[in-house]
């Protein structure tokens, strides 16, 4: 047995180096013939192909059929018939396809149509997924996500409502057009004239040298990009949907063996990072004004900032909010910084400030790692933690990583009575008045405490409106009623938004009446924006009652919201309350990495691999990064897919300021995604200890 297979490799060797011979030696005839007799030859090929093509008619549809799924699924994604004819993803993607069909060869004949229809299937079905995935989240899917599959059981409604959509059923059509041409084939199949094993051969090399090529147009940026995998929107359109799924996969597996695998150098940049930016030793106005106070954060499901203040037929759209954020500290600049994980990415860096793992989510994927996290640190000054949450203990993993991240006790779903449910679960408006109740027992028995309470109502898909109470978000002139916002979703929102608030407004006149407020933090932040569509906001500023519809663009009061306009536009609200503060608004650009270091130094706690800054010490000069690579300033936002950026306030910006930031950007993600995935706090912490007993141990010698 182990005599044939050696012989088979010699066969396959000899076969291999002989196709490549007669590669080069038909291509230089070719040429020679192609330029003494130009038509003659161009009529002669053109024959040979078509037989060639009705020969490998299998391979040739299994081959179109799927570099067109990567198309449509680019042109449907990244926006726009720009995409539609980007050659070099379009060479990626052919070469892989081409790759992979050639395997088919090396199989017996009534194999491979099996095969070619499997792989069609796997590959059909990443473009759907991808699809549908980018739909909601506005990246592309991973391997290192399907742990968090089971989440989207939970939120069903907003999967088919929000995230479904009829371009997902093209590539279903694509796979059932494959098996019925198959079909209809296979009743009048010619043999080939070839043995399939040097065919096999032979288009193995084309598709290595299809990735020759498409490796000639790459540039040291692209392949740092797709290395570091941050910035998926940007590796798709470069390099397609399949090359991207091969390296996601590597991606995927690296945490499994990151002891084994890039430890060393991730170390290193961990130690490199903390050298060039190290802790900041600062006070300010605000140190320790907090310290010892009762902080209680809510968790503001989808809030955005542009409904502050903003009002609908003159009726205010957040009442509560809009005077709360006059009587606090308010950010009317912050962000969330979220990837994939949403909600639970909020959670991870407000409680760390890391950014979000560029594989999975860190709470998902990555809960059994060492952090230095908010409520471990009030923990250990002695507060009573917790978090509220009227839905299920295990979405999002929260049971587990709360407790990775110091919490005493995460009162979910099975601690409150679910005598009301809108959208995902228990209201608002029962939870907060259930939380109260919760929170006098807790007051009672504990000095101090810090406690999350974790809204629900707000969230996509925003559709229960007969719940929400009533809010008008038609437009009325001289008392004619028009329809302006209702039936889309930005109208559904706003009354959802109304809904929430008056919920808010109720926690908070609660607190007040028992008395809770006194000695109490209030410290409330949008966990990101509501992902609403960009129609929906060109028609919210560009409303035209004459037609029902957005006023041209030519028109003078026309307003421009386009791409950038809708990047700005997801900041959130962050709001510090408490009676001893005073009232003032901070418009300095400010990120979700930034709340711990700056509560820490209100409240007397630190993080010395804190990624964002205490902003009182950073008004003049701070910095938003995103886990897409993407980064803010008070100047400029850059976009590091399209490798440009947009001016801010008449800005400007110079080649070495971008430079400078993509430089820092590019190291706080990859210091981050190490500490994360090689769990750097836990072994450097460890090796100090253990450095520490031997340094005491020498001395007593």
């Amino acid at each position: 047995m182990k005599k044939k297979t050696k012989n088979s490799s010699k066969i396959i060797e000899k076969e291999y180096k002989k196709s490549i011979s007669n590669f080069f030696r038909k291509g230089k005839k070719y040429f020679t013939e192609l330029f003494t007799n130009p038509i003659q030859t161009i009529k002669k090929t053109s024959k040979k192909c078509k037989d060639y093509i009705i020969d490998n008619k299998y391979f040739f549809l299994y081959v179109f059929v799927n570099v067109l799924g990567g198309i449509l699924l680019r042109t449907f994604t990244l926006g726009g018939l720009n995409n539609f004819f980007v050659f070099s993803p379009f060479l990626a993607d052919l070469a892989v396809v081409v790759f992979l069909g050639g395997i088919g060869y090396f199989m017996k004949e009534k194999h491979q149509v099996t095969y070619y229809v499997i792989v069609s299937f796997i590959m059909l079905l990443l473009c759907t997924i991808n699809s549908a995935y980018y739909t909601f989240y506005t990246s592309f899917a991973s391997v290192s996500l399907i742990s968090t599959t089971k989440f989207i059981f939970a939120v069903g409604d907003a999967v088919v409502e929000n995230v479904l959509k009829i371009k997902d059923v093209i590539y279903a059509i694509l796979f059932i057009g494959l098996i019925m041409l198959y079909v209809t084939f296979s009743k009048r199949r010619k043999r080939l004239k070839e043995a399939n094993k040097k065919r096999g051969i032979k288009t193995i090399i084309v598709s290595a040298v299809m990735a020759v090529i498409f490796s000639c147009t790459l540039t040291g940026t692209d392949i740092g990009r797709l290395v570091k995998q941050w910035n998926r929107e940007y590796i798709v359109y470069k390099y397609g949907i399949y090359v991207y799924h091969v390296n996601d996969f590597i991606k995927s597996v690296q945490p499994k063996i990151s002891s084994l695998f890039g430890y060393d150098q991730a170390l290193k940049r961990f130690n490199e990072y903390y050298e060039l930016y190290p802790y900041e030793e600062k006070t300010n106005e605000y140190t320790n004004k907090l310290k010892g106070k009762n902080i209680i954060g809510i968790h503001a499901e989808s809030i955005q900032n542009f409904v502050i203040g903003l009002k609908i037929n003159g009726v205010e759209v957040t009442p509560n909010l809009n005077k709360l954020a006059k009587d606090s500290l308010y950010f009317d600049n912050f962000y969330s910084q979220v990837s994939v994980g949403t909600s639970s990415d909020t959670e991870f860096t407000l409680a760390t400030s890391l950014m979000p793992s560029n594989t999975g989510t860190a709470f998902g994927n990555y809960f059994d790692k060492k952090y230095i996290a908010m409520p471990q640190l009030l923990k250990d000054d002695g507060y009573y933690t917790f978090a509220m949450h009227g839905n299920n203990a295990d979405y999002w993993n929260r049971r587990v990583m709360h407790k990775t991240l110091g919490y005493d006790y995460f009162y979910a779903k099975a601690d409150f009575d679910i005598d009301e449910t809108i959208g995902l679960g228990l209201s608002d408006h029962s939870f907060f008045k259930q939380s109260v109740e919760k929170l006098k027992k807790i007051t009672s028995e504990h000095d101090k405490y810090y406690g999350t309470f974790i809204m629900l109502t707000n969230h996509t898909p925003f559709s229960e409106t007969d719940k929400y109470g009533e809010f008008d978000v038609s437009k009325t002139v001289n008392k004619v009623k028009y329809q302006y916002m209702e039936d889309t979703k930005l109208g559904n929102y706003l009354k959802s938004v109304h809904y929430a608030d008056k919920c808010l407004g109720e926690f908070f006149e609660a607190l007040e009446k028992n008395n809770m407020l006194d000695n109490t933090v209030i410290v409330l932040y949008g966990d990101h924006d509501a992902r609403l569509p960009i129609e929906d906001y060109q028609r919210f500023y560009n409303y035209d009652i004459t037609t029902n519809d957005v006023l041209p663009e030519t028109d003078p009061n026309y307003v421009k919201f386009d791409d950038y306009s809708y990047e700005l536009n997801r900041k959130v609200p962050l709001i510090i309350w408490s009676k001893d503060l005073k009232p003032r608004k901070i418009s300095t650009v400010m990120g979700m990495y930034d709340v711990m270091p700056t509560l820490g130094n209100m409240f007397g706690f630190k993080n010395k691999y804190a990624l964002g800054h205490d902003i009182f010490n950073r008004l003049d000069n701070n910095i938003v990064i995103f886990p897409t690579g993407n980064w803010l300033t008070d100047k400029v936002y850059y976009n590091s897919q399209k490798s440009e950026y947009f001016a801010l306030k008449g800005s400007i910006i110079d080649k070495e300021y971008i430079e400078k930031n993509n430089e820092y950007t590019d190291k706080l993600l990859g210091t981050s995604n190490s500490i994360i995935v090689y769990d750097l706090i836990r072994n450097t912490t460890e090796k100090s200890v253990d450095e520490s007993k031997v340094v005491e141990e020498n001395k007593k010698g």
